[in-house]
């Protein structure tokens, strides 16, 4: 059975715990993506036309494009049914967003799609994001298709998380994907909104989706070049000083062609040249990693940056850790035993008190509190610890009123207790726990679609 099943069909069936149905395609077919201003009117009319909320998805070229915008733009609603647009043809689509008005939004992972959208005039109203409800509901698991498994009862074709949304023009197995991505949207908002209103965690989902659709851009990072795979094993300023030089030759030949980094250059190949310390270009040549075409077109190029790396004065080498130069700024977890044992203690009490409350609440951990809120709650605790005052600090640090409802309390009496820093008691594994928290509110990465 493929395009012809019924959502309430394969709702049935997943009550009865009978395998998921495999839905290959759209069951009333794949629309072609719209690419002229009168395609656009007409669907702008269309969708002014239909009733309810609306689903949206996009697709971008992570790890084929530098930038992060969308080549393609998924929509579907009840009288509707679904649009395909290609934003490359059609790019400013706020005649969209006018046509949708106050209506709500339902986007799975929507901090992935809202800021490619805002760039061609897309921006919500009303959000509600259906992966950020799953974890709210207790789910570990939550890519769009092990959701719908779950809670609508059918499996989706996919395969095509990963391809070059820039080409032109799309195949079509690669568009019948895109539609799949919102066709059952609807059908699992509904089922969500029925759950959150059972498990009384409906006002829950209203304050995450709003924090979500309000969010600002995440800042620049700070010295962004340390990022480089494998660059936590050099420790010479120099080393790192030339590492810095071929980041940012690298970066900027990647954003003038609009091409992912890595495809520009390789990590490896930094860290390689790095190693191999070449005095000419024929030397940075030889090395295996540069012995490709279009390394060796830009041999010079490197070269030159990997020179200037060199050349820098002694006091604008870089430090070998990151300094901290905010008075608020926390150093890395591992480093916290040593820098400070006793917020290694408060920081193990406080990851305590948000496991044990998202287990009695069935929520996902990494969604009742954020990493870092907990880090920074640790690492300079309020005073006096009591549940006004840490509600009051988890309020400026950005926590939700449900957040603080849940844990004001106990994280006011975990803070509060005498930290005694012995060896066995600071020795606690503040890395192994910080890396989970740390996890991003992405789940299974590898499963969710990158574009």
């Amino acid at each position: 059975m493929t395009g012809d099943v019924t959502p309430a069909d394969a709702h049935d069936s997943a009550s009865a715990e009978t395998e998921p149905v495999l839905l290959r395609s759209p069951r009333e077919g794949t629309p072609r993506p719209l690419t002229t201003a009168a395609d656009l009117a007409e669907a702008v009319s269309r969708i002014a036309a239909g009733t309810g909320p609306v689903a949206l998805d996009a697709e971008r070229a992570s790890g084929y494009r530098y930038s992060q915008r969308a080549y393609l733009v998924q929509l579907r609603r009840a009288g509707t049914g679904t649009l395909l647009i290609d934003p490359i043809a059609l790019p400013d689509l706020s005649s969209v967003k006018e046509a949708i008005g106050d209506a709500e939004w339902i986007l799975h992972a929507a901090n992935q799609d809202l800021p490619c959208l805002e760039e061609i005039g897309l921006r919500p109203a009303r959000l509600f994001d259906t992966e950020l409800v799953g974890r709210l509901l207790g789910s570990e698991r939550v890519a769009l298709g092990t959701m719908l498994e779950r809670y609508v009862g059918i499996s989706l074709e996919k395969g095509h998380s990963a391809a070059d949304w820039s080409t032109r023009p799309l195949p079509d197995s690669w568009l019948d994907y895109a539609a799949l991505d919102v066709e059952l949207l609807l059908e699992l908002r509904d089922v969500l909104l029925a759950e959150l209103e059972a498990s009384g965690k409906l006002e829950w989902a209203a304050q995450e989706c709003e924090a979500v659709r309000l969010a600002p851009p995440a800042p620049p990072r700070a010295e962004p070049w340390r990022r480089i795979s494998g660059i936590h094993a050099i420790r010479n300023r120099r080393q790192l000083a030339i590492a810095r030089a071929m980041w940012e030759a690298r970066d900027r030949r990647a954003a003038e062609r609009d091409i992912a980094s890595g495809r520009v250059l390789p990590d490896a190949a930094i860290v390689a040249a790095i190693r191999a310390n070449p005095k000419t270009m024929p030397e940075l040549a030889a090395l295996p990693v540069f012995a490709g075409p279009r390394q060796r077109q830009l041999t010079g190029y490197w070269f030159r940056a990997l020179e200037a790396g060199r050349r820098t004065p002694e006091d604008e080498l870089p430090m070998v850790s990151q300094p901290l130069t905010d008075p608020d700024a926390m150093p890395a977890p591992a480093r916290w035993r040593d820098r400070d044992p006793a917020a290694a203690v408060r920081l193990a009490a406080v990851k305590d008190v948000v496991a044990d409350t998202a287990e009695r609440f069935t929520v996902v951990g990494q969604n009742l509190l954020a990493g870092d809120v907990g880090r920074r709650l640790a690492w300079r605790p309020p005073s006096p610890p009591t549940s006004e005052v840490v509600a009051s600090r988890l309020s400026e640090l950005g926590a939700r009123p449900w957040q603080i409802d849940l844990l004001a309390d106990g994280l006011a009496e975990a803070l509060s207790r005498p930290v005694e820093t012995t060896p066995t008691e600071a020795g606690v594994d503040v890395q192994t726990n910080d890396e989970q928290s740390d996890v991003q509110t992405n789940d299974e990465q590898s499963d969710a679609s990158p574009s």
